[in-house]
């Protein structure tokens, strides 16, 4: 596996996109039931950034949880990943902790530390104080990848857990079977070009096989690699459409704005916003009434385009 690989960014955004299965895999005692109706709001980095100053940890993920039905409180999910576990120091996860609690005002916070390896001998809890009593006590959530018994997650409905597979204990004894299982959960558990686009790599990265295990792979799992190729090259031609096509609109929305100041000035403050938003086939429209209209409103005026988003 490639040094450069930057882990904690890699599992930034996994918490971030899929918080309530990172939750469910690596705090259950503490994550929302299944059948709970929860919100999932990553605190804003800005705000982290703007309180905590050179305290702020920008690849850690703290997460607010609000149960709908009221019956828990909000809690804060402070979730960080340690590569690297004898640089793991709960002294720094306790302050982070507590500045979160006093920046956000609440004291219902949940630490969450995921060690991507063995973490042997790192400190459970931290306590402060003297042979009579401890005055601070602080514990964490470990989830320790490497200590988890990965055949027992093979079949999990759990994204999270299925991507991390080549991650878990037993993998080296199992590589290429765990592997089709993770690729296999990915495809089966999002629908979503670029997520699966973006996640197999994550796959790929941890699994790390070599030219003859892909070999090996395609030849055991023959019907099942043909798939997966084809909808990974599916997934691949559809994320590189969808990145074309955001393109094309956006020429198409700056071409038209320097042509209104080139023609009006400085833009009102809603007409800006209008063009701002406008879809492509408005942002057409409005080129086309460009060529002769002698106002803004004239520009904006319905033309043989009724109902489009722009004019709503």
């Amino acid at each position: 596996m490639a040094d450069a690989v930057s882990h904690d960014q890699n599992f930034k955004n996994l918490f971030v996109e899929y918080p309530r299965e990172a939750l469910e895999f690596c705090a259950p005692g503490e994550a929302p039931q299944p059948d709970d109706e929860a919100t999932f709001f990553p605190v804003r980095q800005e705000q982290l950034k703007a309180r905590l100053g050179d305290r702020f940890r920008e690849l850690d993920v703290p997460l607010r949880v609000t149960w709908a039905d009221g019956r828990r409180e909000a809690v804060v999910f402070a979730l960080e990943e340690e590569s690297d576990p004898s640089r793991f120091s709960p002294h720094r996860l306790a302050h982070y902790c507590l500045d979160l609690a006093d920046m956000l005002k609440t004291d219902r916070v949940v630490p969450v530390v995921v060690f991507l390896r063995r973490a042997g001998r790192v400190p459970a809890s931290l306590a402060l104080g003297t042979e009579r009593r401890a005055y601070l006590t602080f514990e964490y959530v470990a989830c320790k990848l490497a200590e988890m018994p990965g055949e027992d997650w093979m079949d999990s409905r759990n994204l999270v857990a299925r991507v991390n597979l080549p991650n878990m204990g037993g993998y080296q004894a199992r590589r290429i079977p765990t592997y089709a299982a993770s690729v296999r959960g990915l495809f089966e558990l999002e629908s979503d070009p670029g997520r699966r686009e973006k996640y197999l790599d994550f796959i790929d990265t941890y699994a790390d096989l070599d030219d003859n295990e892909r070999r090996r792979y395609r030849e055991l799992y023959p019907q099942e690699a043909t798939t997966m190729a084809g909808m990974f090259q599916t997934a691949r031609e559809e994320s590189m459409q969808q990145g074309l096509n955001r393109g094309r609109t956006e020429g198409e929305r700056t071409l038209l704005q320097r042509q209104l100041r080139r023609r009006f000035g400085r833009l009102p403050p809603e007409a800006a916003a209008r063009v701002a938003r406008a879809s492509s086939p408005d942002l057409e429209s409005w080129a086309e009434n460009l060529l002769d209209a002698g106002t803004l409103d004239e520009v904006f005026a319905p033309n043989r385009r009724r109902g489009s988003a722009g004019d709503r």
